[in-house]
């Protein structure tokens, strides 16, 4: 080997050993439901592997456990974007449920009430 592919390799551990450590730090982020750490970290993240992919020549067997970590990350990150879907439905229902009131007549048929009144707090001088 080289002087200048030993350079090649180092620089490429020193990459990987620095994905390693945010994809970790984005796994704490994200089990602890931290999106906003999660954010953070993406452009650092983003940056690692535009250098990584730069290099060119690293081998699967490498950087196969930053693969490993990727997939398991991508796999936290979708769960956590599935149950913020599952509460901003329910937010949505909620509100629609406070803004209307449906009851039914003795045959089972529904029917409006209508729009219900806000809660509105009136200012007097």
């Amino acid at each position: 080997m080289t002087h200048t592919d030993q350079q090649t390799a180092a620089q490429a551990q020193v990459l990987i050993d620095a994905m390693d450590d945010v994809l970790d730090r984005e796994r704490a982020a994200l089990v602890a439901g931290n999106l906003e750490g999660v954010s953070r970290l993406l452009t650092e993240k983003e940056t690692l592997i535009d250098r990584l992919n730069a290099l060119g020549d690293a081998s699967a067997r490498t950087i196969q456990p930053l693969h490993d970590k990727l997939t398991r990350n991508q796999a936290l990150l979708s769960s956590a974007l599935q149950g913020i879907r599952i509460v901003a439905n329910r937010l949505s229902a909620l509100r629609r449920i406070r803004r209307s009131l449906d009851t039914y007549d003795k045959s089972g048929k529904k029917s409006p009430l209508g729009d219900l009144p806000q809660n509105k707090v009136e200012k007097r001088a």
